[in-house]
């Protein structure tokens, strides 16, 4: 689901809370309060993120930069950038903590294609 970018950041945020909020919805209970800080970070820098995204896409990751008028300038990092790159690597870590809360499920028993029993039945 897509949050519409004209949206205002917080109705954008309230948004992607709710979005969180249903995937993560059968979290057991006692840990139904450890999740609730981590889904509004988790939507607050999603949001942010891809405003990030935005800028970046428009004005680029470098800029020139000079330290004073008699320095020639040169290309350094946007500032945005750095931003982006620190509050991905913890988005993703959030988002890491709040999958393994979630209940793991059962594997699915392999269908048994009767091989093994082929091949411990033959007798050479």
């Amino acid at each position: 689901m897509a949050i519409k970018k004209d949206l205002p950041k917080a109705e954008r945020i309230t948004k992607e809370e709710k979005r969180l909020r249903r995937i993560y919805k059968d979290i057991a209970k006692d840990n139904k309060a450890i999740i609730d800080g981590l889904i509004q970070r988790a939507a607050y820098m999603r949001i942010t993120l891809e405003d990030y995204e935005a800028d970046l896409d428009i004005k680029g990751y470098v800029e020139m930069f000079s330290q004073s008028v008699n320095t020639d300038p040169y290309e350094r990092e946007r500032p945005v950038a750095r931003l982006y790159n620190t509050m991905n690597k913890n988005y993703q870590s959030i988002i890491k903590q709040l999958s393994d809360l979630v209940p793991k499920s059962e594997p699915r028993a392999k269908d048994d294609d009767g091989f093994d029993d082929f091949v411990s039945g033959r007798s050479d």
